[in-house]
């Protein structure tokens, strides 16, 4: 197995290194290849919770909060409309979420 190192993907890119850590925390179990704008969308929309988005519960469950908090900033979503997805997710998992306190 290949290890890649996130700084060396961040030479060549125009991604920050919050965006490609985000992106390979939400991407990589799922097969996925979700691009940064993308999932900011689902972070906002209430359907991703009700529809139990795969790669938007990763965000708000692994993805470290402080790391959270700097992807939103860098994509320009709402901390606000963000932590309501949140909290839908926590409600109807009964999981406890960094951005749903």
């Amino acid at each position: 197995m290949v290890m890649i190192d996130p700084k060396e993907i961040v030479r060549g890119s125009s991604m920050s290194s919050v965006t490609v850590q985000v992106l390979t925390t939400v991407n990589a179990p799922y097969g996925a290849d979700l691009s940064a704008h993308q999932l900011a969308k689902l972070l906002t929309d209430l359907e991703s919770a009700v529809t139990f988005n795969a790669m938007a519960f990763s965000f708000f469950s692994e993805v470290p909060a402080d790391i959270q908090q700097d992807f939103l900033k860098e994509m320009g979503v709402s901390a606000a409309a963000a932590s309501k997805v949140a909290c839908q997710f926590s409600e109807l998992s009964g999981y406890a979420l960094p951005l749903a306190a």
